[in-house]
């Protein structure tokens, strides 16, 4: 969610001290469906999960974990102690807070903030993303902001910073370096 402040703080600041931004596995554009948002998460998916998080907190996170990491499919298995850590981190936080968090990362719509978007700017996400689809984040960004770069990683989930650790290390300090 990140990405959610660096287009707000573009927007509202005018970029000021910003040199280059990355976007890894971003919200940014938009999540929801909608009639102008065609590739976006179906209402019906998010309502799903809201009713997950209200009903078994706990439940709900242990089986989101393992899409969020590609359990079972991604090409580089994160550890179990990897998927416990993201689950105690997200248990010690209060779930009407991790519930609001979920609406603005659904609901918060940044297109207008994409205009902003005047420094060099990368956009690394995995095509295998299940909690935020490539195709409503990662490749309207590259579509819609001048010269950004899109990074595809193949057959990754949303965790590339777990799944492909190196890889994106190197990616940023590519970034970085031109």
């Amino acid at each position: 969610m990140g990405a959610g402040e660096i287009a707000r703080y573009l927007s509202r600041h005018e970029g000021k001290g910003v040199s280059r931004v990355a976007l890894v596995s971003s919200i940014v554009p938009f999540m929801k469906k909608t009639d102008d948002n065609p590739d976006g998460v179906p209402q019906d998916a998010l309502d799903e999960m809201t009713k997950g998080m209200k009903t078994d907190f706990r439940g709900f996170f242990t089986d989101f974990f393992k899409d969020f990491y590609g359990d079972g499919w991604a090409s580089n298995k994160v550890s179990d102690e990897e998927k416990h850590w993201a689950w105690m981190t997200t248990m010690m936080s209060a779930q009407w807070a991790t519930l609001q968090s979920a609406g603005a990362f659904a609901n918060t719509d940044f297109r207008p903030d994409l205009a902003s978007f005047n420094v060099p700017t990368l956009v690394v996400h995995g095509t295998k993303d299940k909690t935020v689809p490539i195709d409503a984040t990662g490749r309207q960004v590259a579509e819609k902001v001048s010269g950004a770069k899109l990074i595809e990683y193949d057959g990754e989930p949303h965790a590339v910073f777990a799944t492909q650790t190196e890889r994106l290390g190197e990616d940023l300090l590519a970034f970085m370096k031109d």
